[in-house]
């Protein structure tokens, strides 16, 4: 590495270091559940980060892994496949460090995710979703640009023995609660990064807690990870952007799961509705995926008489899906009715039992 570069390289990781210096943790918020007898319910909620999302930890990883690998240098284009929140907290560092951002998102991608990006001075190229992985390669190679490639990369960029990680942190908030050491942390999948880091570090400090793992409908992983068949593909997207895959990424590590959910669709965008009844503000899709899931094992420790505490994530804010999940036109041309899922999900709150919608209507 060449002085210039390598002072330019020092100049990027202090920006970067800098601007988390800044940054305070995030939130760790307990639900108002009263019905619940002797477990408590989390959410870290990874909404407040500067660019709004879960992903800004990994955007933040992504960079300095490629600064660190020598990927990037002054001037290199970054690359990257996306479905929004990554790409906002890529364009978000890219602007920090004065370089070139295109994003590669599915045609179908909130309207809100595309002009944050703009906002941060990305470029948005919209393809149809399976072609957004050879996209985004093609494109870094006729630029001479960096593909970030966070389907790939997402489970190695993280320390996961701590170092100011999301467990680390969790574990840390949860320390003068009734019960600190959660009996269950719920995430869903996305890159598989998440996953990775929190089911790794759970291992390596011993802990009893579980990783349950929520993922939508149409989305692969909840199958591969009962077959292990890295060739399973989905025909369809899932409507939850970012954590819905239709092809095992890279990145999926199956062997750190204790346990899968699959949640339907109907179910995930209900409990976002749910959720801002009881919370007072708007959460994206993957929240209600991850709540849902929670709620069932909630449901099974009452069953069985356990005591505990269960922790999951609110990823991301709701003003990003306000023209898809809460927007009732789009509801309706989706084929969503929610009532059936909202009256199991008020069910649960007044009598801390989860009913099917079927029985719900009942």
């Amino acid at each position: 590495m060449n002085v210039q570069h390598q002072t330019w390289v020092h100049w990027a990781i202090g920006r970067i270091e800098s601007d988390f210096q800044r940054s305070a943790d995030t939130h760790l918020i307990k639900l108002d559940l009263p019905a619940l007898d002797g477990i408590d319910l989390y959410l870290k909620d990874e909404s407040t980060h500067p660019t709004g999302s879960l992903k800004h930890r990994l955007a933040r990883s992504l960079f300095l892994y490629g600064l660190a690998n020598g990927w990037i240098e002054e001037g290199t284009p970054i690359i990257e496949s996306s479905s929004g929140n990554t790409a906002v907290s890529e364009a978000y560092f890219a602007r920090l460090l004065g370089l070139p951002f295109i994003a590669v998102m599915p045609a179908d991608t909130s309207e809100r995710k595309v002009r944050e990006i703009e906002f941060y001075g990305g470029e948005c190229r919209m393809v149809a979703p399976q072609e957004i992985y050879t996209a985004a390669a093609e494109i870094a190679r006729s630029v001479d640009g960096h593909y970030m490639d966070q389907f790939t990369n997402a489970e190695r960029v993280t320390d996961w023995r701590g170092n100011n990680n999301i467990a680390q942190s969790i574990f840390e908030q949860m320390q003068r609660e009734r019960f600190p050491i959660p009996d269950w942390i719920v995430v869903s999948a996305g890159t598989g990064g998440t996953p990775a880091t929190i089911g790794r570090y759970i291992r390596y400090r011993c802990h009893a807690t579980r990783l349950c793992v929520a993922d939508p409908e149409n989305s692969v992983f909840f199958e591969f990870w009962k077959k292990r068949d890295r060739s399973l593909t989905s025909e369809h997207m899932s409507v939850i952007e970012g954590i819905g895959r239709p092809r095992v990424e890279p990145s999926f590590v199956p062997d750190v799961i204790d346990h899968m959910i699959q949640v339907p669709d109907a179910g995930s965008i209900a409990t976002i509705h749910f959720l801002e009844g009881i919370l007072g503000r708007k959460a994206g899709g993957s929240t209600g995926t991850n709540l849902y899931a929670c709620f069932q094992l909630i449901d099974q420790m009452m069953a069985e008489g356990r005591r505990g505490s269960v922790v999951s994530m609110l990823c991301d804010t709701g003003d990003r899906y306000l023209n898809t999940f809460y927007n009732d036109e789009w509801l309706a041309e989706k084929g969503f009715c929610l009532d059936p899922w909202l009256r199991c999900l008020e069910n649960f709150h007044a009598e801390g039992r989860l009913l099917s919608p079927a029985k719900a209507l009942g």
